[in-house]
């Protein structure tokens, strides 16, 4: 026999879903309490924040900011985590240049996505049965835990939204396949979770889609459903096909083109970390950035996860194992991934897989409380939930010994918030225990935060753009900074400090400035090489000698091909350099108050990057531009023996010269610069430079495809419900002299379906037996 999923009232599930917002929200505010700064941290603060700026600044002056040539390296956002086919990230960058306070928006912004990823958690519970107060309880926990909670929603923005989405296809996914939803929903999150741009969440979501539907044959017993499931992610796999196909076909140029499957152990996290789940002291033992003993609880998922287990019904869990299939295969596919291989291609470190882990077990955990829950006769269930506690604390002793103490007061207080909840389930009933258990997570997440302290990765960037630039030099043109951020001291790190004269990161482009030197998970290899350029824009000492040296076939000056106006060198990498005369066409420029930090360099006759376009040198060739923006150059020249022309442009792949009807070959000096052979007898002719990201008519044609698949298989739903709609009830009234009230049963129109009496009862199972 096949166990029902509890009735859900409607309402009873809208007044849990406005609990889990709210517990969303109040858990962000305990968390402030304890660190004001822990949501604008680390690449939030130098990666996330300022590129919002800067990419909303493109949008509002009508351009489409896919290439930002004088970002160099970091400026082809057709292979950042930019988000750009993503219409709520697109929202979240048209707004950011109206806001001050980057770290009040950035805050507010992980506020709404942690919201709506608590809703996909509380929604998935519900596709598995399980009521809605169990379901608050998965869905706010979630947020605050370990890993999730200390990198996600601390730094790395992009995964959080991702996740956020990559949770409601979960949830699209199950009610699809159990015929209580269409293909749309399924089609537009996981269309979302793709398109934020970051591979995480997209490789998370097929391998949900693939658990999902294997669970669901094993649970319906029937292919079919499944299959319609495989063919909506296939069709939000075309649509977001323009997501990564530019990088794929660009990655030989990069740092990633030759990414293979290794293994190593920073970030492989064992598996018996998983025994800590529950302890909220516990500092997990594998190699990170920190050492071997990390400082914050990145294993830790929820105090109630593991000693509740003892509170389950396993009898009566083996009847309902068929319908969590999908959620148990899942699980299980994150728990092997965490613990390795190192890299997966593009995919690395395994523990950033946690999160997947911890909604894994969280869903399977409130599903089956809310179902198979035991809590009649708990005398030998508090035995063993006492065991299941002892055994954490073992474990997490075992990872930091040095905190004993605090392990066995958090494993004491454990141990007294399951008796309390266990005695309200008993005597108040579920609604009160998932209160308090909702409840405690604020306090135990508040304590988590305020005992790491100051987050380990923060740059300690101002928190107002206003302030930024205020104290920071009025640079006009493009500028290049050389210099190492490991060079600055944690005392230095500040607004009225090493950041008034520095930009590390994507700094700048809170200021509105146009650097070379900006965030990059990417990198172009051979620019990276010629200027020794690191992914935060740090370079090397050598990178003055060589941003000076002269390249031979052009007999120019790398800076020049750059087209740099300004050469900022950082003083405590270069001490010495303003003690020896400025380079040929350059002079030293003081600029008071900022020479603690930084020396600066400026050309003789003012600034050259507005001059001539993106033309920086023409031999044998009359070069005159007719026009210019980020992705075309168009010019008009000359040449009577033949020349060529390079570029200040950096050579991504998607480059095409045309010159009049003739297609021209690329042609890259020192694999850096854009180049272009024009041919002898080229009078006055017109040659156009465009670059598009490659593949992206391919995209576009993946993307109607998609979108006429996702047509086809929204009408083969709706023509399924139409022809499969349910017969009218009948009334059965039982005969006698004591009159039972009588009961409508509906029958089920197809193999799947549950019907569930008003008391609870299952009438009418999975496989469409009655009971």
């Amino acid at each position: 026999m096949v166990a029902g999923a509890a009735p859900k009232p409607r309402n009873d599930v809208h007044v849990w879903g406005w609990v889990t917002a709210v517990g969303v929200a109040v858990g962000y505010l305990s968390v402030l309490l304890a660190n004001p700064r822990h949501f604008y941290t680390d690449d939030t603060e130098a990666q996330y924040g300022p590129m919002w700026v800067m990419l909303g600044r493109q949008l509002r002056e009508g351009r489409f900011p896919v290439l930002v040539p004088w970002e160099w390296m970091s400026g082809n956002y057709s292979m950042e985590e930019a988000g750009l086919y993503n219409p709520p990230q697109l929202l979240v960058d048209l707004i950011a240049p109206s806001v001050d306070d980057l770290a009040l928006y950035a805050t507010v912004v992980k506020l709404i996505f942690s919201i709506v990823a608590a809703l996909g958690v509380f929604r998935i519970c519900l596709a598995y049965g399980a009521r809605a107060p169990w379901s608050a309880v998965a869905a706010v926990a979630f947020p605050l835990s370990g890993w999730f909670l200390f990198f996600d929603e601390a730094s790395w923005m992009t995964s959080l939204t991702g996740t956020a989405w990559m949770l409601h296809a979960w949830a699209s996914a199950v009610r699809y396949t159990r015929g209580r939803g269409g293909p749309v929903s399924v089609f537009v999150y996981l269309y979302l979770a793709i398109s934020v741009q970051y591979v995480f969440p997209a490789a998370e979501a097929g391998l949900m889609v693939v658990a999902v539907a294997v669970g669901e044959v094993v649970h319906l017993r029937d292919r079919w459903p499944s299959l319609r499931l495989v063919l909506v992610a296939g069709c939000a796999g075309l649509a977001g096909l323009e997501t990564y196909l530019p990088g794929m076909l660009s990655s030989p140029a990069t740092w990633r083109g030759n990414e293979r499957i290794v293994n190593d152990t920073f970030l492989d996290v064992p598996w018996s970390e998983s025994l800590n789940a529950s302890l909220p002291s516990t500092m997990p033992a594998f190699d990170g950035w920190w050492g071997y003993v990390q400082p914050m609880p990145m294993v830790y998922i929820a105090w109630f996860v593991v000693p509740l287990l003892a509170f389950v019904d396993w009898r009566a869990a083996r009847a309902v194992a068929r319908e969590l299939t999908g959620a148990l295969l899942f699980g299980a596919a994150v728990l092997m991934w965490t613990a390795g291989p190192g890299y997966i291609g593009p995919l690395r470190w395994p523990g950033r897989v946690l999160p997947m882990l911890a909604v894994s077990v969280l869903v399977l955990v409130c599903v089956l409380l809310s179902r198979c829950g035991a809590f009649t006769d708990p005398r030998r269930r508090y035995l063993a939930a006492g065991l299941l506690i002892a055994l954490m604390f073992v474990r997490s002793t075992s990872a930091a010994p040095q905190l004993v103490l605090r392990h066995l007061m958090a494993s004491m207080l454990v141990g007294v918030l399951v008796a309390v909840t266990v005695w309200l389930v008993r005597r108040r009933g579920v609604p009160a225990a998932c209160a308090l258990a909702i409840t405690v997570m604020f306090p135990i997440a508040y304590e988590q935060v305020r005992d790491q302290g100051p987050t380990p990765m923060s740059y300690h960037f101002p928190g107002r753009r206003s302030e930024m630039t205020a104290a920071f030099p009025p640079f006009e043109g493009v500028t290049l900074q050389l210099g190492d951020r490991a060079l600055v001291p944690p005392a230095d790190q500040g607004g009225d400090k090493a950041w008034a004269s520095l930009a590390f990161g994507n700094y700048a482009k809170n200021m509105g400035l146009d650097y070379v030197n900006a965030y990059t998970p990417i990198g172009h290899a051979a620019f990276s090489a010629l200027l020794c350029m690191g992914w935060d824009g740090s370079t090397c000492p050598d990178a003055y000698r060589r941003a000076f040296d002269i390249e031979p076939s052009t007999g120019r000056a790398v800076v020049d091909l750059m087209k740099v106006d300004r050469v900022v060198l950082q003083r405590a990498q270069y001490p010495a350099a303003a003690d020896h005369p400025a380079p040929r066409g350059w002079r030293w420029v003081d600029y008071p108050g900022h020479d603690r930090y930084i020396w600066v360099l400026e050309r003789d006759g003012g600034p050259v990057s507005a001059r001539n376009g993106f033309v920086a040198d023409a031999h044998n060739v009359t070069a005159a531009v007719i026009d210019r923006d980020s992705v075309t150059s168009r010019l008009q020249v000359t040449s009577v023996h033949g020349g060529r022309i390079v570029f200040s442009r950096l050579a991504w792949p998607g480059y095409r010269a045309v010159l009049g009807d003739r297609e021209l070959p690329i042609r890259p000096v020192a694999k850096t610069f854009v180049a272009v052979d024009i041919p002898a007898g080229t009078r006055n002719a017109e040659l156009v430079l465009s670059w598009r990201p490659p593949g992206w008519q391919a995209g576009i044609g993946a993307a109607l495809t998609g979108l006429a698949g996702l047509g086809a298989l929204q009408w083969f739903h709706r023509r399924r419900r139409r022809v499969a709609a349910p017969a009218p009830a009948v009334a059965v009234a039982a005969p006698g002299p004591d009159p039972v009230p009588s009961l409508r049963v509906t029958l089920p129109a197809r193999t799947g379906e549950q019907l569930v009496g008003a008391d609870g009862d299952l009438l009418v199972g999975a496989d469409g037996d009655l009971r």
